[in-house]
């Protein structure tokens, strides 16, 4: 800043010199160090074309006054008024035979006066590597204008200030002294200038005329400085002392005040003085050797505190703390184990052991603590595979006992059974033969005649004709190892029948979050054909939606389109629903309309099979019509004991009706009696034998 000064400073003092006095020779001229120099001049209508004329010869002088070069000293010209034209940049020129040249041939703009916009343009512009400016090199604005600024000064000459532009502001007539002060660089006795006319514009040099070659201005003229004054060629600077700062007016110095700008690193609190800081401490703190931060005063350390337990420091104090568990009594020194277990504060379910401020659960004999360290479970022996009983195991908690299975009896060693001829010591109620298995019995007939719904009785009733119609689930909860299972389910059943054209028809249907007919009754005529179709099957994943399925069954799997016989044949229709789970949408309404629409209805569920859903599918009686098991590796169970079977009478269409006092029938009863006497005769025969096999093993025992 000290040379951009200098520099204006005799570039005005030149000027000055130029007008008021003959031309000097080039031995008079003052050398300062180099400068980047633009006009900014004010072209606008209030200036008259001979006030132009003098503002051009006023830039000229000021020119020749210069050391002019590439490597000294660069001129630019930008005109204004209501817009900005620059005349020539700081590298157009490098003699000064073509820079007055150039300004004798600039045109009034002859507009407004914007002056911010001239400022801006100089500070984004012209002053740019690009024209010509030159890093490290002072750049100097001045400013002629005659009037007051048509737009905002005040912003954008702060802003070119701030970049390092010293602004001079030269105003004659009619400017505004507060608008040349907004624009100029400080201090504004040395920046600011105001003439009455343009004839006199050559005057505001004189005053630095004195000042061009080495003056001292600080030991001849009233500087103002407060504290220090620095004098340069030209020119001069006011300075304060260590621990001061310049204020704006140039002159005056102010104590910088480290602590309230917080320029400091104390911890606490902060002592100022001029440029300088000292950190101290709050009461109860102490300095630490860095004199920056702070330490509370530890006044347990002075030994004095008789706390039982623990010392605590506080600020300008201390108070007794006591170790975990313990209770500060109330003369705050001395401490006491807290019993929780005495207090009732533990949540053990059985057994509390305390310590100090803590428990632990145990639990009375033959319990065992849960994970959760507050309750007990009884130790089930029987569930935990500890224990030697060869059947039954009943547990109590960290005991059991061993019992047997109905159709076992309990040995002496209170462990082993021994198994009990069932069909020898209870009412089986076989019809022709018992055979006892472990623990149970079943009846067999004779052959040519086959068991009944009843388990016990025999007779000659198989159903060779019906139209049957699996319906199975095929939901993403099945799983695809689980869904073979159910297909070898399918081909089990089918096995079971009696499968042509003329006898038994099956048809497929697989559903989850939709229903889809995997083949209808009237594709595959025999059992085989099924089997591999069933095989061929693809798993659907998805939801559960029985109640669709069922909707699906009613209205077109037992359609005479897709296979059924006439109802009027009397062919017995079964369904069959096989699902692992609960139904996403209602079965209610669809399952009624099955066992109304005159269809057999079978529940068979697996896993998570809803019992409620099967015995509301399953016709009546239920009990046999509905079937549970909680694996899917038990289902062929469940296939073997299926009974679809209907009697003769009830699948070969109309029941011809005989005269019972026909001779043919009367020879027909006889017959039949005949035969169920011999059965009869067998039975009691077999009956015999048995009742002399038991006799001869009770002799036996004895």
């Amino acid at each position: 800043m000290r040379r951009l000064s200098v520099c204006v400073a005799i570039l005005l003092a030149l000027a000055a010199i130029a007008t008021a006095r003959p031309k000097a020779g080039p031995e008079q001229k003052c050398k300062p160090g180099p400068v980047d120099l633009i006009f900014i001049i004010d072209s606008s209508r209030s200036v008259r074309p001979h006030e132009f004329e003098t503002m051009r010869k006023f830039m000229i002088d000021i020119i020749k006054t210069l050391n002019v070069g590439p490597t000294a000293t660069r001129v630019g010209v930008v005109q204004y008024s209501s817009q900005v034209q620059n005349e020539f940049s700081l590298k157009a020129h490098a003699k000064m035979s073509a820079m007055v040249k150039s300004i004798n041939e600039i045109i009034p703009l002859a507009q407004g006066t914007m002056t911010g916009l001239a400022i801006k343009y100089a500070m984004n512009v012209a002053f740019t590597a690009e024209e010509g400016d030159r890093p490290d090199v002072p750049n100097v604005a001045v400013i002629v204008t005659d009037g007051r600024p048509q737009d905002r000064v005040a912003e954008v000459a702060t802003e070119a200030r701030g970049k390092g532009i010293e602004i001079f502001a030269v105003g004659v007539a009619r400017a505004d002294m507060a608008s040349l002060r907004a624009m100029a660089s400080p201090p504004f006795e040395d920046h600011v200038f105001l003439v009455e006319s343009f004839d006199l514009i050559h005057q505001f040099g004189l005053q630095f005329q004195d000042k061009l070659c080495g003056m001292d201005l600080c030991l001849e003229t009233d500087h103002g400085c407060e504290h220090i004054c620095e004098s340069s060629p030209g020119s001069f600077k006011c300075l304060c002392n260590p621990g001061y700062r310049l204020n704006q007016d140039g002159k005056t110095c102010k104590a910088i005040d480290l602590c309230a700008e917080g320029k400091h690193n104390c911890e606490q609190l902060c002592v100022s003085s001029p440029g300088a800081f000292t950190c101290d401490c709050k009461k109860g703190y102490s300095l630490n050797e860095d004199k920056k931060t702070c330490t509370m005063i530890d006044y347990c350390s002075f030994g004095n505190h008789s706390c039982d337990h623990e010392c605590v420091s506080v600020l300008n104090g201390f108070h007794c703390r006591c170790n975990n568990g313990y209770r500060l009594l109330a003369d705050g020194k001395t401490c006491q184990a807290i019993d929780l277990c005495a207090e009732g504060k533990h949540n053990c379910e059985q057994v509390c052991l305390s310590a100090p401020g803590v428990f632990t659960c145990e639990c009375n004999e033959g319990y065992t603590l849960n994970d959760d360290k507050k309750t007990c479970t009884p130790i089930d022996l029987c569930a935990e595979g500890k224990h030697n009983c060869e059947q039954v195991c009943l547990s109590a908690p960290g005991v059991f006992t061993c019992e047997c299975n109905e159709g076992y009896t309990l040995n002496d060693d209170k462990k082993t059974c021994t198994h009990l001829d069932l069909c020898n010591t209870v009412e089986h109620g076989c019809e022709f033969q018992c055979v006892s298995t472990p623990g149970s019995y079943y009846c067999v007939c004779p052959e040519g005649q086959i068991l009944q719904d009843d388990g016990k009785g025999c007779g000659t009733c198989k159903s060779s004709v019906i139209d049957l119609v699996l319906v199975i689930d095929g939901s993403k909860s099945v799983r695809p190892q689980n869904f073979e299972l159910v297909k070898q389910f399918v081909n089990q059943v089918v096995d079971s029948l009696d499968v042509s054209a003329q006898g038994t028809r099956v048809g497929l249907v697989q559903y989850s979050s939709r229903v889809r007919t995997e083949f209808p009754l009237s594709m595959y005529n025999t059992a085989q054909d099924i089997k591999a179709a069933v095989m061929k099957v693809d798993y659907m994943e998805k939801g559960t939606m029985t109640g669709l399925s069922l909707k699906h069954m009613v209205e077109n799997s037992f359609s005479e389109a897709e296979g059924a016989r006439p109802a009027s044949r009397n062919i017995p229709r079964i369904g069959l629903v096989f699902t692992d789970g609960r139904s996403q949408d209602d079965i209610t309404e669809w399952a009624k309309k099955a066992k109304e629409a005159g269809i057999t209805m079978y529940a068979v569920g697996v896993g998570k099979a809803v019992e409620d859903e099967l015995r509301e599918i399953a016709s009546e009686p239920v009990e046999k019509h509905f079937y549970y098991t909680a694996d899917f590796t038990a289902i062929s169970n469940i296939a073997d004991n299926l009974k679809l079977n209907v009697c003769p009478a009830e699948s070969q269409g109309e029941i011809e009706v005989k005269d019972p006092c026909a001779c043919e029938n009367l020879v027909e009863f006889q017959q039949a009696t005949v035969s169920a006497l011999e059965q009869l005769t067998q039975k009691l025969a077999g009956m015999t034998a048995r009742l002399e096999d038991l006799e001869n093993q009770l002799l036996t025992r004895k």
